[in-house]
């Protein structure tokens, strides 16, 4: 029997396996083999919030765990595609400003003007109105931290997909299955679709993240090192994996709108995957009964979560503490 068992092989399960198996427990990770939000996932690390309605308990813990994946991408050993370059959030009209000022005024940030934004990314277009400088944002490649996680965990990462929690021969069982938690626990988490575009192109054209306000059209973009280029992502009350010729266009005009040069770069992968949403979209962190504790429904926040999650388990796995950034997460609160 396994002192603990993780279930799920996503960028949270194994995180919180890596970091108790450091803490010195005996951990068999149940990986149902299925791709996670995490292979969708752009891995923007951005913890001010996206709304002005952003719960500040969630944003504190947003940021404790922003701060700790510096150290944690070091820990891995190998290259996760970590870059604190920061990034540019951006309205693209009058309206899309107006839409942004009040979260760019809660963060503080000073707001440029379109010549300045330029001189941070020529690659702009001319017609965005204006933006903000975030240094504190930053991103990491969750599949390049996945693979390193997996690497590291080696055996103890098991093939097998769990239908029912008494299946589990452990003592303590760890779910952290995304939307899967649901069906294991019976607690109310949905999936809320999203579609993401890969571009591959020569190095260089963008430097930053831009997330912006196209038109009233929502946008991210994020460039890598190596030349490609992630754009995200629509959010759909959705539960069917269909890449749709609409969420294509809405993604690749609002893209093109904000940085004309992407035309120019080949389009290698579309994607569709699914956040696991809680009813008031905050993460279900904490035991679940003296058994089973439970470390799910990130919905948008999976990867930026994972550092502290992974120490937030541990510690009441292993130590019987609860830690009290988790108090307003608890998965009993439903």
């Amino acid at each position: 029997m396994s002192d603990v068992t993780v279930v799920g092989g996503g960028i949270v399960g194994l995180s919180v396996a890596w970091r108790l198996v450091q803490r010195g427990a005996d951990v068999t990770v149940l990986d149902g083999g299925d791709d996670g939000a995490w292979h969708v996932a752009a891995g923007m690390l951005a913890p001010g919030g996206e709304s002005e309605h952003e719960d500040p308990a969630l944003i504190r813990l947003l940021e404790r765990s922003a701060q700790l994946w510096p150290a944690y991408a070091k820990e891995l050993g190998v290259d996760v595609g970590y870059d604190d370059a920061g990034t540019l959030s951006l309205a693209m009209t009058a309206d899309d400003l107006a839409q942004r000022a009040r979260v760019w005024k809660r963060q503080e940030l000073a707001l440029l003007r379109p010549s300045e934004l330029r001189d941070l990314e020529p690659a702009l277009s001319p017609r965005v109105r204006a933006g903000v400088f975030d240094p504190r944002e930053t991103q990491v490649d969750p599949r390049k931290v996945v693979s390193a996680l997996r690497e590291k965990l080696g055996p103890r990462v098991v093939p097998k997909r769990v239908e029912a929690l008494s299946d589990v021969d452990s003592a303590t069982v760890v779910v952290a299955a995304g939307c899967g938690t649901a069906a294991l626990t019976g607690l109310p988490i949905r999936p809320v679709k999203g579609q993401v575009l890969r571009l591959r192109g020569e190095p260089g054209l963008l430097r930053h993240v831009l997330n912006a306000s196209v038109d009233g059209r929502e946008v991210y973009i994020v460039p890598r090192a190596d030349g490609e280029v992630v754009v995200g992502a629509t959010q759909e009350e959705r539960t069917d994996r269909l890449v749709t010729a609409g969420g294509v266009h809405e993604l690749l005009r609002a893209a093109l709108d904000l940085v004309p040069g992407l035309a120019e770069l080949e389009l290698t992968e579309t994607t569709v995957g699914h956040r696991p949403g809680t009813p008031d979209n905050a993460p279900l962190l904490g035991r679940l009964d003296d058994r089973v504790v439970v470390a799910a429904g990130h919905f948008r926040n999976g990867v930026l979560l994972a550092p502290v999650t992974a120490d937030i388990v541990a510690g009441l796995v292993l130590d019987g503490a609860d830690d009290p950034m988790s108090a307003d997460f608890s998965p009993r609160r439903f």
